[in-house]
């Protein structure tokens, strides 16, 4: 497993890598490669949330539940897709709703949304690989456990981060925080198929700036360049 990840991640993380669920998530890993099968992200991107949005520098987080699985989209976090592919319908959305939530904003010829994981948001998946072409195909072999991992370290350690739980899926996470410490926003998922049961209007990303400067912190520039 990774000899590269952030060694904030790493000391927040301590022992996960040893433990017998990640162990038999790499075997999985090492078999789907033997046996054919392309896996994205590539192996350098695995982790690329994590490697961008250090442990100490994590202010926002906002959960995805799968990478994409087609060629060249997925590359580490949630939601971003690498400059050059078409733009998903769920990100498109969410550029439809900044338009309207944040003045000023114009929505990007592309994307890839690394400048905000450098800002400190945690573009997390709760599945950090998939198969090619075949949506979900690795979940429910131990990632989950290692990102909800992810997830109740941040709560427990970390004091104010924002918490941004979009769809059924990403609200079932809302166990594993801490309230009293954090603030958590939920609508439906900006996914075509629900974005209009509450996702459009639901002005997260105004809201999460307003929190930040309430508790003296930076707010997000939103704006994709």
């Amino acid at each position: 497993m990774p000899v590269d990840l952030d060694k904030s991640w790493v000391k927040a993380l301590d022992g996960e890598f040893d433990k017998a669920y990640m162990k038999a998530l790499k075997a999985f890993l090492l078999e789907e490669k033997e046996n054919g099968y392309t896996i994205y992200p590539k192996g350098a991107d695995i982790f690329n949330a994590l490697n961008h949005t250090p442990f100490d520098k994590v202010k926002v987080v906002i959960l995805g539940q799968d990478p994409y699985h087609g060629v060249g989209q997925a590359h580490g976090l949630s939601f971003s897709v690498q400059k050059g592919m078409t733009i998903p319908p769920s990100l498109k959305n969410i550029y439809k709703e900044l338009l309207e939530d944040i003045p000023g904003f114009q929505i990007p010829a592309h994307g890839n949304l690394t400048q905000w994981a450098d800002q400190g948001v945690l573009l997390l998946n709760a599945t950090l690989t998939v198969r090619a072409q075949t949506a979900g195909s690795h979940q429910g072999k131990g990632w989950e456990t290692f990102t909800d991992k992810i997830i109740s370290e941040l709560s427990a350690q970390r004091e104010g981060l924002i918490f941004i739980l979009w769809g059924r899926y990403a609200q079932n996470k809302a166990a594993l925080i801490d309230t009293s410490k954090h603030t958590i926003l939920t609508a439906a998922h900006p996914s075509p198929f629900s974005a209009y049961n509450g996702f459009f209007g639901s002005k997260h990303f105004s809201k999460t700036n307003a929190k930040l400067i309430e508790e003296g912190k930076a707010p997000i520039n939103w704006q994709i360049s």
